[in-house]
């Protein structure tokens, strides 16, 4: 085969037209005095136009052959081969390495530094924090898109609820401000946020049965609020995300593995603070008088509507086993004293209306999740 092409040696810069021979019998690209052995030409892509076959040579990085008749690529053995990776043992070696430092990042390093700062964020920007999120989060929830879910604020139903958190408080001698507020939304679900913000959402308060019930739920977040849980969570997010961030770019599916990636870091940190939260409000239900295992009934309402997962998907969930914190309530309540009751029979349905109309229907299973 013949042909003329386009050859660069790499040294001048400049292009001169070659007449060549594809020898086979001498396994080569001959002429103008070159001598191409053809196991030893690789070729690149066209990145221009793809219709011509652009050669170089196995070890010249620099040499190359133009030609427009891509049927000379039939002739070449080892054309589309990749030279061998070097040095195979290092790179493995780095690539562990590498590994290694950012599960110690993010998983030592980020939760260490989250820990320090914490106590160095004054109570102003914990507070705005808080509030700040609470914002992002009602207006996340709400399925109109028009305006943030509101807030239930119907008087006597309000009262009731302080009245709640002044028994569960007022011999607990807390440190921080509790600003206590229920979402107009059927999630049977409660949370904290940093700067003392505690949310309580409608679905849980209709889920319940007795308003010792929700009072456990109460004290439970009341427990994140003191040990400045949220506060914590909030830094190692932040951290965790933009470390992983750094790592996997905005690329396709790059979110999907950044959010399961930081479900199970959230995992791992918050089932010891939901544990010690668990205890916390104990001690605060049999401080108040209340009977420790109306956190254990609150729990097993939670399970019957669907909030523990199995399997694989459990590595993911941010709490420990239902089953675990129903039998510490339990056995918490055993020989616990009991004061007066809660709140009155009035008192617990405004209580439960405090979203306003009147009684609601129950939660389905398909809109719930657990704290």
């Amino acid at each position: 085969m013949r042909a003329t092409a386009t050859h660069l040696d790499g040294t001048t810069g400049a292009a001169r037209e070659v007449e060549l021979w594809l020898d086979a019998e001498a396994g080569a690209i001959t002429g103008a005095g070159l001598h191409w052995p053809l196991d030893e030409i690789r070729v690149l892509p066209d990145i221009a136009g793809g219709d011509l076959l652009i050669l170089r040579l196995r070890g010249d990085p620099l040499q190359r052959l133009i030609l427009r008749d891509r049927a000379w690529l039939a002739h070449l053995p080892h054309a589309h081969r990749r030279a061998p990776v070097a040095n195979r043992k290092r790179l493995a070696g780095m690539a562990v390495a590498a590994i290694l430092s950012v599960l110690l990042i993010v998983f030592v390093l980020v939760p260490t530094m989250a820990d320090q700062l914490a106590a160095y964020i004054p109570p102003e920007g914990e507070q705005a924090l808080g509030e700040v999120t609470l914002t992002q989060i009602r207006e996340a929830m709400d399925e109109t898109g028009v305006s943030p879910i509101g807030f239930c604020t119907e008087s006597q139903g309000r009262a009731a609820l302080d009245k709640m958190a002044a028994r569960l408080t007022d011999g607990a001698q807390l440190h921080t401000r509790i600003d206590l507020h229920v979402l107009d939304h059927p999630l049977v679900n409660a949370f904290a946020l940093p700067g003392g913000q505690v949310v309580l959402f409608r679905g849980l308060i209709e889920a319940a049965e007795t308003p010792e019930e929700v009072a456990a739920v109460l004290a439970h977040e009341i427990g994140h609020v003191v040990s400045r849980d949220p506060t914590r969570n909030a830094l190692r997010s932040a951290g965790s995300i933009g470390v992983l961030g750094l790592l996997f770019g905005d690329f396709a599916g790059g979110a999907v593995v950044l959010f399961l990636t930081e479900r199970l870091i959230e995992a791992q940190y918050s089932q010891k603070a939901e544990a010690a939260a668990d205890r916390y409000a104990i001690d605060l239900m049999r401080g108040a008088g209340l009977p420790p295992e109306a956190l254990a009934d609150m729990f097993e309402r939670f399970r019957k509507l669907g909030g523990e997962a199995e399997g694989f998907v459990a590595h993911f969930q941010a709490h420990p086993k239902l089953g675990d914190r129903i039998a510490a309530a339990r056995a918490a309540g055993v020989g616990a004293d009991r004061g007066a009751p809660l709140l009155s029979a009035r008192d617990w349905q405004a209580l439960q209306a405090i979203c306003g109309g009147g009684a609601r229907p129950q939660p389905s299973a398909s809109a719930t999740t657990s704290q």
